[in-house]
């Protein structure tokens, strides 16, 4: 198979360097510098191929980029970017020199913390959506829970009761969520220059956001998340993680056609 550059990242230096075997694909490949004028591409040598999009490439790809970031500043490179050969590499570096520049410079000293918040309880959730939602509350008497065991138990339920029932219910998370959310990330905003919220992945988690911090405000941010730990530790987990590449500000995308030019 035909061989070619894979692409990490992208860092401010001139200096050729080598960051060891660790290349993707698990071949041992060297995972070295490209350079043009005075930026660099951090590669290494792999077959021409689309990578399967697993937790083994993922962290291998990751691996590399959080590697280098111990010395650069890094623009993180979108997943199973390969260049056909040297050339093109450099091309590309020459082409879009003034914009990685730029976002070199908008990310210095910079790095990317995620939080994501949980509920340790979801029974007790559940049961102050009830409390705090009238309908939800009228709904759930007309089915008849408070007329003894036996008989809510024969009662019938009509479909369109507990869809709209269901309905209710996933509204009022939905808007628990965001307002819960928002309290926290206006607390951490602060010691931030830019955050983002991602997709939150279950029913229990109502935060899924990372955080973009100079380093000289990381101890601020801590502190932040740690007064918020103590402070809801009965009905919230947090989970916290960092420093890391900039991951949800900078992800350069380099399509198909720019490899022609």
């Amino acid at each position: 198979m035909e061989e070619g550059k894979y692409i990490y990242c992208i860092i401010e230096t001139k200096a050729e360097r080598n960051f060891g075997p660790m290349g993707i694909g698990g071949r041992g490949d060297e995972v070295t510098t490209l350079s043009h004028r005075d930026l660099s591409m951090v590669i290494s040598n792999s077959p021409m191929t689309k990578y399967v999009v697993s937790q083994e490439n993922i962290l291998a790809h990751e691996k590399v980029i959080e590697e280098v970031m111990k010395e650069f500043t890094v623009l993180p490179v979108r997943f199973c970017t390969i260049a056909s050969s040297v050339d093109e590499v450099r091309n590309l570096l020459d082409r879009r020199y003034r914009e990685f520049k730029n976002l070199l410079k908008d990310m210095d000293h910079k790095v990317e913390l995620g939080v994501k918040a949980l509920w340790k309880n979801m029974h007790a959730i559940f049961k102050e959506i009830v409390q705090e939602n009238q309908a939800i509350r009228r709904l759930r008497e007309k089915v008849g829970p408070h007329s003894g065991k036996k008989r809510a138990l024969s009662v019938k339920v009509p479909l369109e009761t507990k869809v709209e029932m269901g309905k209710l219910v996933e509204n009022a998370l939905q808007r628990k969520k965001g307002e819960e959310g928002e309290r926290i990330v206006e607390a951490l905003r602060r010691p931030a220059v830019d955050y983002k919220l991602n997709r939150t992945i279950s029913d229990e988690m109502f935060l899924n956001a990372a955080f973009l911090v100079d380093k000289g405000r990381e101890k601020e941010f801590d502190n932040i998340i740690e007064d918020l730990n103590e402070g809801g530790k009965e009905r919230i987990r947090f989970m916290y993680a960092g420093p890391l590449p900039p991951y949800n500000f900078v992800n350069i995308t380099i399509y198909p056609e720019e490899w022609e030019k």
